[in-house]
């Protein structure tokens, strides 16, 4: 009887796994909108310290000691200081110099960082329709990045793709640091060291936080700002967490493709960022080569056989 329940066992594992990445690749989507309203308060340094650190101080407070102790290690901090702090620092200032939808969908680039990186650091290199397909985004990113319009430059779109760099090496990293670790507990840490290497540099280039300003800018500047705590970091990131720690990288890669086209259609219908033919053509590039990227991880699905290993990740 036990045997006979270990396959649906396993099932629903999977199933537990592909729902919350899913749901992470969404609230993924609302970061750059929320970081966008939420840097009319806050300068790119301070919105680091509070995004994370807000995260930070629930999961510290809720994950089990134990593994909390085994995942306070230097190299966690340290990733979590340089691929989430660090990124989302970069991220943060480009998104002071460019437009909503066009930071949401450079961020579909990050496929081909992670594929590249992941070649030169694992060996890990992915199928030929995968290439293609990134291949294909990247050319409706210099479609999309050509154009101007809604505030969007090019010096802020640079500083959104470097952005992507690092927290495509990040994601790479990631699926080591979480083997043996209970998921919540690295995040946790994640979110400590990308809190802490933040506070410095926001101090030294801002000051002091500044005050909300006054009436119905500044309530929404902090509901921002709370949101982006929560919706756009606590919920995603420890839902991807406990995904790739369930199935393989590339798997789990596959879902935060929904995070391009979420945050483009926040920025059309929320901030008004225009929507012409350019921007359609470049989109459709980018989500179309995602999908033929993906396609191949959701069709290979769990664990290379005979190596036991995560295989290469796709992920934006």
């Amino acid at each position: 009887m036990k045997t006979s329940r270990l396959p649906l066992l396993a099932a629903t594992s999977q199933t537990r796994a592909v729902a919350a990445l899913a749901a992470a690749g969404v609230a993924w989507g609302t970061s750059v909108p929320l970081s966008k309203a939420a840097l009319s308060w806050l300068p790119p340094g301070w919105l680091v310290v509070v995004r994370f650190g807000l995260a930070a101080a629930v999961l510290l407070a809720t994950v089990d000691r134990t593994a909390l102790r085994a995942a306070l290690r230097w190299q966690v901090l340290a990733w979590g200081a340089a691929g989430f702090g660090g990124s989302v620092l970069v991220q943060n200032a480009g998104l002071t110099k460019t437009s909503v939808t066009h930071a949401a969908l450079l961020i579909g680039t990050g496929p081909v960082l992670v594929a590249v990186i992941a070649a030169a650091w694992h060996h890990q290199v992915a199928r030929p329709v995968a290439w293609a397909g990134f291949t294909i985004s990247l050319g409706g990113v210099a479609v999309v990045a050509s154009g101007r319009g809604g505030g969007a430059t090019a010096a802020g779109d640079a500083l959104v793709l470097v952005s992507v760099l690092i927290a495509s090496a990040m994601t790479v990293a990631q699926g080591r640091l979480l083997q043996g670790r209970d998921p919540a507990a690295v995040t946790a840490v994640l979110f400590l060291g990308a809190a802490l290497a933040a506070l410095p540099v926001a101090v030294c280039t801002a000051g002091a936080p500044p005050v909300p300003a006054a009436g119905g800018a500044g309530v929404l500047a902090v509901a921002a700002v709370a949101g982006l705590a929560v919706v756009g970091t606590l919920v995603p990131f420890t839902l991807f967490a406990y995904g790739q720690h369930k199935v393989s990288t590339e798997v789990a890669g596959a879902f935060l493709n929904l995070e391009p086209l979420v945050g483009a259609l926040v920025g059309v219908a929320a901030f008004g960022d225009p929507a012409g033919p350019r921007l359609a053509i470049g989109a459709a590039a980018i989500l179309g080569g995602i999908l033929m990227s993906s396609m191949p991880a959701l069709r290979g699905g769990g664990r290379d056989r005979g190596r036991g290993r995560p295989r290469l990740a796709t992920v934006s």
